[in-house]
């Protein structure tokens, strides 16, 4: 429980979150991220949630509203810090974090990787005023009423195994991420409104090239309507679907700004 002292399992995960964004990045930038890597990623994740409960921003998130005008120790004062260096690195390198690194997302991502029909969302806007309405909903009921919106959705519970009646609750939220993709982190997490403000002007994301034929291959597969030319990419989970469905070999990479449009000895497709 948080308390005065330092909480070395939330340090492990924070320490788990840094290393393999870093990682994560080089291995995009290097053309080395295939998707056996992501299947490894995303396991190890989800066995670092179930061993250590960590890094579970959105829980984390939850606890520093509710302890806001009471004492915050070491642990809450951790968490924090963790959240802020992960909204820095995301401004630099995307969404890694919320892709591969947080066991909530990881478990919903191997979930739609299920050979089920697949229901994609379009009204894209939509979802992130709902996120947006939730956000404020958490932020006003944990502020005002000292209530856990996020604990009727049994993160805690699922991933320490505590069978509850929210247990069962985020059962169900895999079950519907077999056929609609990450519902989650697209219409509860409060923390992902701030991961969307930051990836927005990222640093570095996918972007198409001059190689580009625009046959939109990419904008039909990617799940979250992301793909378009023109789209911010704040809602790229850096799920690789466009990137193995493009036909032209370096027409979409992941650069930063202002490199060359066009790269292909990077390999990335």
């Amino acid at each position: 429980m948080p308390g005065p002292g330092p909480n070395t399992t939330q340090m492990i995960g924070i320490a788990y979150g840094i290393l393999f964004i870093f990682i994560g990045a080089f291995l995009w930038r290097t053309g080395r991220f295939s998707r056996p890597v992501k299947f490894i990623l995303l396991l190890v994740t989800i066995l670092m949630g179930f061993a250590v409960f960590s890094p579970m921003i959105p829980h984390n998130f939850q606890q520093l509203i509710l302890r806001s005008d009471a004492y915050v120790g070491f642990a809450l004062v951790g968490a924090a810090a963790g959240m802020a260096v992960f909204f820095l690195l995301t401004f630099l390198f995307g969404r890694h974090f919320c892709g591969y690194l947080c066991p909530i997302g990881a478990v919903q991502e191997l979930a739609y990787e299920a050979p089920t029909p697949k229901v994609r969302l379009p009204w894209k806007v939509g979802l992130s005023v709902i996120r947006g309405l939730v956000f404020v909903i958490i932020i006003g009921t944990g502020l005002g009423l000292s209530l856990s919106i996020l604990s009727f959705f049994g993160i805690e519970d699922f991933f320490r195994l505590t069978f509850s009646l929210g247990f069962f609750v985020f059962l169900v939220l895999i079950a519907i991420s077999l056929f609609i993709y990450r519902p989650f982190c697209r219409l509860i997490c409060p923390v992902a409104v701030i991961f969307q403000f930051f990836a927005t002007p990222a640093r570095w994301k996918i972007r198409r090239t001059d190689a580009c034929i625009e046959c939109r291959k990419c904008e039909r597969v990617c799940p979250t309507n992301e793909a378009g030319r023109t789209d911010k990419k704040s809602e790229c989970y850096l799920c690789r679907r466009c990137i193995e469905v493009c036909p032209v070999k370096g027409a979409l990479l992941y650069s930063g700004r202002g490199e060359p449009k066009r790269e292909e000895e990077k390999g990335l497709v």
